[in-house]
C-alpha cells in the first residue's frame, strides 16, 4: 500500500495559475496555505488510515440504526472539534467563513484520503448555503451553528423509487399540521441517511405540497430533523463507498418546517445541488490524483525488462506506461483547473450564466477523470492493480458513482444544449475561453469551429442528439485553453476530438 500524501503543492499552484486567487478580494495566501497544510496532515494521519479498513468492514444497519466502521466515530469527533465542519459557515454562526476555494482544496484532500467519510460529512456546506439563502432568521439561528459545530450532519432527500432524475414524479407529500408540516413518503439513495457519528441529523426533504399534475411546480423543500416518523428501512449493498451508508428511508407523518416559499422547492434545492456538483467534480479530481500517486510510485519501483544499456529497467521508462502516467497527470491537472476556474468565476460574478455551463462541464469531466485515471492505474499495476493490495481497485469502485449521482453525466450533457443555450451560458463560455487564452491561433481556430457547431445545434429539430458531442468539444476547447494558459503543448487529442465532432455535426442533415 502506498501511503496517502495530500497533493497540497499541486492544489495551491492550480489556485494561483488558473483561479488567479491573488486577484480576489480578501484572499490571504498565508492563511490559505496554513489551512490546507493543516488539514492535509490531519487527513494523512487520521482519515486516510481508515479508508481501506472502512471499505472492508462497511457501514451496517443494526436494530434500526446505522453503525459506522471502527474508527469513524472518533475521526468525526476530531473533525468536529477542529471546526472543519464549519469551514465555510459565517463567523457569526460559529464558522471559519473560509473562501469556497479553500473549501475546494480541503474537500479534494478529504476525498483522496477517504471518500466514504467525506460523502457523509460534505453535504453540510450545501445545507448551510441553502438555509442562509432561503431560511428564516429562526431557522438560521437554530440550525447553522449546530451544523457548523458538527453536532448535526445533513442529508439531501430527493430520489424516490419511481422518481429518480425526473423530480416531477415525486410522491412524498407534505401536509400542513398546526404551525408546521407532516411529511409522508419514501426516499431512496440517501447518503448518510443515518449514522452514529453526529448527535443528530437534519434531512432536507423535497416533498409535494401541490397536485401531482403540477409537476415540479408543486414541490417544496423542508427541514426535517431525525426522530419520530423518520426510519431507515435498509442500507444498500454497493460496488464501492462501502463505509458510506446509502439509505432507503420511510417518512411517516414526520414533523418538518418549510424552507423558502411553498411550491419553489426546486429553486431552493438547486442551491445545495450546485455545491454538490462541484464537490463531485473534485471527488473525481481527488481520485485521479490518488491513482496517479499510486501508479507512479509503483512504476518507479517495479523492474521489468532492460534499458538501452542492458541494466534492469523500471516500467516507468517504457513508452506505454509513460503514456498512461502522462494521461493520468493530464486528467488530474485539467479537471482540477476547470473546477478552480469555475469557483473563481463564481466568486467574481455569482449571477453569471457561465457558472451553470462550467459547472456541468466540471461535473462531467471531473467525474470521468477519476474513473479513467483509476482504470489506467489498474492497467499500469497489472495483476497487482486487479488485487486489493495497492488500493487502486477501491479507487475505481469508489470513483465510479461520481458519473451517476448529483445528476447523471448524460443529464448534464443535455443541460448544455438546452439551458446552456437558452440562458446564454454557451455564449458566456465562448467569451470566457477567449479571455483566458484568446489570441492563440489554435484556440481561435477551435473557437470558430465551436461557434459553427453551436449555430448548428440552435437550428436543429432535435438538439439532444448532439448533447454528447457538444459536451466533448466544449471540454476539449476548455482543456486547450487550460494547457495553453501555462504554455504547454498538449492539444493533439483535443484537436482530434474537435475535428471528429465537427465532421459529425456540421455535415449532419438535421
Amino acid at each position: 500500500m502506498v501511503p496517502f500524501k495530500a497533493p497540497v503543492e499541486d492544489i495551491l499552484q492550480s489556485l494561483h495559475v488558473f483561479a488567479k486567487v491573488s486577484t480576489l478580494a480578501d484572499w490571504d495566501d498565508d492563511l490559505a496555505s496554513d489551512i490546507v497544510n493543516h488539514f492535509a496532515g490531519f487527513a494523512e494521519n487520521v482519515i486516510s488510515p481508515l479508508n481501506a479498513s472502512g471499505d472492508q468492514e462497511g457501514a451496517k444497519l443494526e436494530n434500526g440504526r446505522v453503525r459506522m466502521p471502527v474508527g469513524f466515530v472518533d475521526a468525526y469527533q476530531q473533525i468536529s472539534d477542529a471546526g472543519w465542519q464549519g469551514l465555510t459557515a459565517p463567523e457569526c454562526y460559529g464558522g471559519m467563513d473560509a473562501s469556497p476555494l479553500i473549501s475546494a482544496a480541503v474537500s479534494e484532500i478529504f476525498t483522496g484520503a477517504n471518500h466514504a467519510l467525506q460523502m457523509v460529512c460534505n453535504l453540510v456546506p450545501g445545507a448551510i448555503t441553502t438555509i442562509l439563502k432561503f431560511g428564516t432568521e429562526g431557522q438560521k439561528n437554530q440550525w447553522i451553528p449546530r451544523l457548523a459545530s458538527g453536532e448535526v450532519l445533513s442529508t439531501m432527500c430527493l430520489t424516490e423509487p419511481h422518481a429518480g432524475s425526473d423530480l416531477s414524479g415525486i410522491r412524498t407529500s407534505a401536509k400542513k399540521s398546526g404551525s408546521g408540516w407532516k411529511i409522508t413518503g419514501e426516499k431512496i439513495f440517501i447518503s448518510g441517511g443515518d449514522q452514529d457519528m453526529s448527535a443528530s441529523i437534519l434531512h432536507l426533504v423535497l416533498a409535494r405540497t401541490g397536485r401531482k399534475e403540477d409537476g415540479v411546480k408543486g414541490l417544496s423543500l423542508f427541514l426535517c430533523p431525525a426522530g419520530a416518523g423518520v426510519k431507515v428501512t435498509r442500507i444498500e449493498e454497493k460496488m464501492g463507498l462501502h463505509a458510506s451508508p446509502t439509505c432507503q428511508m420511510q417518512f411517516d407523518a414526520a414533523e418538518a418546517e418549510l424552507i423558502g416559499n411553498e411550491g419553489e422547492g426546486l429553486v431552493a434545492i438547486f442551491a445545495m445541488m450546485n455545491h454538490a456538483r462541484i464537490d463531485v467534480a473534485l471527488q473525481g479530481v481527488a481520485h485521479a490524483a490518488r491513482a496517479l500517486q499510486i501508479s507512479k510510485a509503483y512504476a518507479d519501483e517495479r523492474r521489468q525488462g532492460q534499458s538501452k544499456d542492458g541494466a534492469a529497467a523500471t516500467i516507468s521508462v517504457h513508452a506505454d506506461v509513460r503514456r498512461m502516467l502522462d494521461r493520468q497527470l493530464d486528467l488530474a491537472v485539467t479537471a482540477r483547473a476547470a473546477c478552480h476556474l469555475t469557483l473563481a468565476e463564481l466568486e467574481r460574478n455569482y449571477a453569471s450564466p457561465l457558472i451553470e455551463f462550467l459547472t456541468s462541464l466540471c461535473k462531467i469531466y471531473g467525474s470521468e477523470a477519476g474513473i479513467e485515471a483509476a482504470d489506467l492505474g489498474i492497467q499500469i499495476l497489472g495483476g497487482y492493480g486487479y488485487l486489493n493490495e495497492y488500493g487502486i481497485s477501491q479507487i475505481w469502485r469508489d470513483a465510479r458513482i461520481t458519473a451517476i449521482y448529483e445528476g447523471t453525466n448524460g443529464i448534464h450533457k443535455r443541460t448544455l444544449v438546452t439551458r446552456g443555450i437558452k440562458t446564454k451560458g454557451a455564449e458566456a463560455f465562448a467569451d470566457f475561453v477567449s479571455n483566458v487564452a484568446g489570441g492563440d491561433a489554435v484556440i481561435d481556430h477551435a473557437m470558430a469551429t465551436w461557434k459553427e457547431l453551436l449555430s448548428k445545434i440552435k437550428n436543429a429539430d432535435d438538439p439532444l442528439q448532439y448533447a454528447h458531442s457538444f459536451s466533448e468539444v466544449s471540454y476539449a476547447l476548455l482543456r486547450q485553453a487550460i494547457w495553453r494558459k501555462i504554455g504547454v503543448e498538449n492539444t493533439y487529442q483535443d484537436r482530434t476530438v474537435m475535428q471528429r465532432v465537427a465532421d459529425q455535426i456540421l455535415n449532419s442533415e438535421s
